[in-house]
């Protein structure tokens, strides 16, 4: 028994947790409190050196609870969870998905470096790195999962961009046309202009698949990103973030974290154990539920085009992608309505089950308008080039029954 290999799924409701040390409580409490007792000078001393980096921890130390905004049990035993999933060192959780993804970019980018970055990507990441980051005189350039890492890495050279590159920042699958990019690519780009002083990070927004249908980390990625709000969380009751990877990059991502203090608090880390708890059961029957709303799509004549991996065409180089790196086609998927914005805004507004919101992974169907909502500050040519026009509706797909989620959405079609 004590040998035997226990299932991400099984250890959601106990790893890294010690009832004896919370008078028995089956479940972890929340540690609502901003600061730790030390039981010794010595001690705290200690717990500081190991915190703030200037030693390394002893093999069988464990890191001492010093103040909330360094370590609190309910993140400690929630990032250490996580790991199980993706197979990462360490985890860190942010208060928010952009949070942890603009604490990377900062951390890894500085003025005058270069992010080559996949498009599309949510908008907010768009907005980031296109409007944020050249205030600091760090550049994105977008490439699409059409060039091929040998076109990518020419066009770096001929431009004389390569030893500016510093980060790889993907996306795959892509919100919100479900464009696959081939980790393996990525990471050649990556692997093409580093050296011994120019270690090239390849970081992977995992957000659409979570972290059972997708492991980054396995496939060459040195960083994967969530937004945690999303299956992470998965019942639209909190917002989160996470960055998992292997420790030399960790520590660098942790550091920043502790002194731009944007780690979540505990009673968001204990809701999203919680959320842990279900996780494969919850995502296992939206994904079974996607296939059922994507197949009645594909044939309705009020449907124009339907984005959805499981509907990708065998021989293709999206579903080579699909199969080598994906255990599922998702519960995420998009559809082009015949017309045009007239006809989308008509079709959510007689929605009646699915709740017209933006966000998306969480137990409740979701349908938002990606043109003017969630990617409304991308530039108008990258929208025309990537797919997201004004007939474009993106849905999340939640744990109802199938059939009233099919019910709905046909009886919205029939309005348009």
């Amino acid at each position: 028994m004590d040998n035997r290999y226990f299932h991400p799924e099984s250890l959601m409701m106990s790893h890294g947790y010690k009832p004896a040390l919370s008078e028995g409580a089956i479940k972890c409490p929340i540690f609502q409190t901003s600061t730790f007792v030390f039981n010794s000078a010595e001690e705290g001393k200690a717990f500081f050196e190991v915190a703030y980096g200037q030693r390394e921890k002893g093999p069988n130390e464990e890191l001492g609870l010093i103040y909330s905004r360094l370590n609190n049990p309910d993140l400690q035993i929630l990032e250490e969870r996580l790991c199980l999933w993706d197979g990462a060192d360490e985890c860190a959780v942010f208060e928010s998905g952009m949070s942890a993804i603009s604490t990377v970019m900062l951390e890894f980018l500085r003025p005058g470096d270069i992010l080559l970055y996949s498009k599309p990507v949510y908008g907010g990441t768009d907005h980031f790195i296109n409007k944020v980051l050249p205030q600091y005189g760090i550049k994105g350039i977008g490439f699409t999962n059409t060039q091929s890492s040998e076109e990518i890495i020419m066009e770096m050279k001929t431009k004389g961009l390569g030893q500016k590159l510093k980060m790889v920042y993907v996306e795959t699958p892509a919100n919100p046309t479900n464009a696959l990019f081939d980790l393996d690519e990525c990471r050649k780009i990556a692997d093409a202009f580093s050296n011994e002083e120019n270690d090239i990070v390849v970081c992977v927004d995992n957000t659409y698949m979570g972290p059972l249908w997708q492991h980054p980390l396995k496939l060459g990625a040195d960083l994967v990103v969530y937004s945690a709000t999303k299956y992470i969380g998965g019942h639209s009751d909190l917002i989160a973030g996470a960055v998992l990877g292997r420790s030399k990059h960790m520590k660098r991502v942790r550091t920043l974290r502790t002194f731009l203090g944007n780690m979540a608090g505990p009673w968001t880390g204990w809701l999203l154990m919680r959320s842990l708890e279900t996780l494969k059961v919850r995502m296992t029957q939206q994904a079974e539920n996607a296939e059922q709303v994507a197949n009645f799509l594909l044939n309705h004549p009020k449907v124009e085009k339907v984005y959805y991996l499981g509907h990708l065409e065998a021989g293709t180089k999206q579903h080579a992608i699909f199969k080598k790196q994906l255990f599922s086609a998702g519960a995420m998927l998009s559809f082009d309505i015949k017309g045009g914005k007239k006809e989308a805004f008509t079709f959510l507004n007689h929605l009646k089950l699915i709740k017209l919101a933006v966000s998306l992974g969480s137990t409740e169907s979701l349908a938002e308008h990606p043109a003017t909502m969630t990617h409304s500050d991308v530039s108008a040519e990258d929208k025309e080039t990537m797919g997201i026009s004004e007939r474009l509706i993106r849905l999340s797909i939640g744990v109802e029954h199938y059939s009233d989620i099919i019910w709905d959405i046909s009886q919205a079609l029939e309005n348009c």
